[in-house]
């Protein structure tokens, strides 16, 4: 398992994630705070298409998330 950290929209269909930290700089990480992304929360992408917004699980629900917000989303990737 690899301990780097890597954006959440760099992570494929059908992999997950462990959050570390949401990165500043945009006035969309306090509402990803309140979906539920914050340190340590595990992420499932269920769909990254090459283009468009991906669609994460998070808390038992799905989150169609742009790729701008998910830019902002740091994770290490979980086997």
């Amino acid at each position: 398992m690899s301990h780097s950290t890597i954006s959440l929209c760099e992570l494929h269909s059908g992999e997950r994630g462990a959050i570390v930290r949401l990165e500043q700089g945009s006035g969309c990480v306090g509402r990803l705070a309140a979906l539920g992304f914050t340190p340590g929360a595990s992420v499932a992408v269920m769909r990254n298409p090459s283009h468009g917004p991906l669609i994460v699980a998070i808390l038992d629900t799905e989150i169609a998330l742009g790729r701008g917000q998910a830019r902002h989303v740091q994770v290490r990737r979980l086997d």
